[in-house]
């Protein structure tokens, strides 16, 4: 191989050039690679996980249902029968629209004609980072991983101790933020501990588990209607759940929380209540109290007509004025939407169209046979709705494979109670507190 053929080699390798660069695989811009391949559009999608995470379901993985590999599937499998499609796997640095040019960690160079940014959301703490080390929250694999090895751990330590005071903090877990994921953690965890693990322990009773629910406003599942948020509530109450409304977390510390000035002793928290979008979204143009971008009605970026925001990173006001959710059908509409236009506009000049959200209903479930659902007027609940739930969920996972193994699994739970998931990953055993156990980004610096 001559020189000259080596170094345009290396040369190709540092820079690549792409019709349209998609930042983030999730349900947004997954959309919208598959809208693009379909239409034959050169499009490279940048992703900092080798894996699209269905993150509804993340829960059940946090809680022991689920295993991970059960809610994630791989980008390139994914994407693997659109040809024009290339996926990098590494972190995007720097984003600079004047240059079009997309920078890497890896040193890689990315050009592009026009940029979607769709890298999503991370925990947002109001201004209180320092909780983040006490009172994880749940948006990756690791962060469920993390969650279900301490929760299982504050049951194991809560056995080999013999301090009636220490047992019970231990066996006191507060899930703060009552949206539907604060609520459907808060249903699932305490069947586990009522139905699963009453059966496996024999110093302690796991049924007899304080599991508070904390939010700061008048009620929970404030998206939903009021006897909606009520009906959601006394189910939770019928599991043993405390619910504490109106009331807004102050501090939370390794062993306590504290709520109305008071410290609640607690062997675990989990953060449900706030989220942050991607500081990516701070180098296209002005964010908003959360860090997202607020998007005119093509989705595109103000003041730019090639680079779009979309999904957790937007902030998107719909034809009634108010701000659309942050859904999955909310990302997945936009980027079907975009998807389709930009391609239109890449082939023949069109103008973009305007996005427009069609609700599709929202749903969360509360526990076993129990669950809300509503779509405008219409509204379900229990058992009926809790069987929708499940359906629309088993339809939106990616891939057969998924759908039938989450299946058999839901359908086995159902039959026995069981839970096979309850394994503790992680070097936890000689931890001297679980609430103090490192998180996975603490695992990371330390390794």
């Amino acid at each position: 191989m001559s020189f000259e053929h080596q170094e345009e080699t290396a040369a190709s390798t540092a820079t690549l050039r792409s019709e349209v660069v998609v930042i983030g695989a999730g349900f947004a811009g997954l959309e919208v690679a598959r809208e693009l391949g379909k239409a034959g559009i050169e499009t490279t999608v940048v992703d900092r996980h080798n894996h699209h995470l269905f993150q509804p379901l993340l829960y059940q993985v946090a809680t022991a249902a689920l295993s991970a590999t059960d809610v994630a599937e791989p980008i390139r499998k994914i994407l693997r029968r659109y040809k024009p499609v290339k996926v990098l796997f590494g972190e995007v640095s720097e984003i600079d629209t004047d240059a079009r040019v997309v920078r890497m960690t890896c040193g890689l160079v990315v050009r592009f004609r026009f940029l979607v940014l769709a890298s999503g959301a991370g925990h947002g703490y109001f201004g209180h980072d320092e909780w983040a080390q006490w009172a994880p929250g749940l948006k990756t694999i690791e962060d469920a991983r993390h969650i279900r090895s301490q929760l299982l751990l504050t049951f194991e330590r809560a056995e080999r101790t013999s301090d009636d005071a220490e047992r019970q903090r231990l066996l006191s877990i507060a899930i703060i933020g009552g949206g539907p994921t604060g609520v459907e953690l808060a249903g699932a965890i305490a069947e586990l501990s009522r139905y699963t693990l009453a059966r496996d322990f024999r110093s302690i009773s796991p049924e007899s588990t304080r599991i508070s629910l904390l939010e700061a406003g008048p009620r929970l599942l404030s998206g939903f209607s009021e006897d909606m948020s009520a009906y959601a509530k006394a189910r939770l109450e019928r599991l043993g759940v405390h619910v504490r409304t109106g009331e807004a977390v102050q501090d939370v510390g390794p062993v306590s929380f504290r709520i109305a000035g008071q410290a609640e002793p607690v062997g675990l928290v989990i953060w449900a209540a706030g989220v942050a979008a991607s500081p990516l979204a701070r180098q296209l143009g002005d964010t908003d109290r959360s860090g997202r971008i607020p998007v005119d009605g093509t989705l595109a970026v103000p003041g730019r007509q090639d680079a779009f925001a979309l999904g957790d990173v937007a902030v998107f006001t719909g034809e009634d004025g108010k701000v659309l959710p942050g859904l999955a059908q909310v990302a997945k509409q936009q980027g079907i939407h975009l998807g389709r236009a930009l391609s239109d506009h890449i082939k023949t000049g069109a103008p973009l169209a305007p996005f427009r959200y069609r609700s599709r209903g929202n749903t969360a479930i509360v526990g076993r046979h129990a669950a809300v659902f509503e779509r405008g007027r219409f509204k379900i609940k229990g058992w009926f709705a809790w069987l929708a739930w499940a359906v629309i969920h088993v339809y939106l996972l990616v891939g057969f494979q998924h759908r039938f193994l989450v299946s058999m699994q839901w359908l086995w739970r159902y039959l026995t109670y069981d839970r096979g998931a309850r394994l503790i990953a992680g070097d936890y055993a000689e931890v001297d507190n679980p609430a103090a156990a490192p998180t996975p980004k603490q695992r990371q610096r330390k390794a």
